[in-house]
């Protein structure tokens, strides 16, 4: 049971962490166009779809889920 309690105070850290930089505007410039990221706009018709951004935050996800591990 020790050890759930441990897992769950470094999710809510992490949790923590990342609204903390979300709500400081970080990546605000550049979060969502980067190149790679598809964005089609036609008359009134756009599509945005940020492939290259959720490689990008996936890669950081699965790097920090290793290293916690470790």
């Amino acid at each position: 049971m020790q050890e759930l309690g441990k897992m769950l105070v470094w999710i809510g850290l992490v949790i923590l962490g990342t609204g903390v930089v979300l709500w400081s505007g970080f990546g605000r410039d550049w979060l969502g166009k980067l190149p790679g990221d598809l964005r089609i706009e036609r008359g009134e018709f756009s599509f945005h779809f940020p492939i290259v951004t959720c490689l990008v935050i996936s890669l950081v996800l699965t790097l920090l889920a290793w290293m916690l591990r470790r």
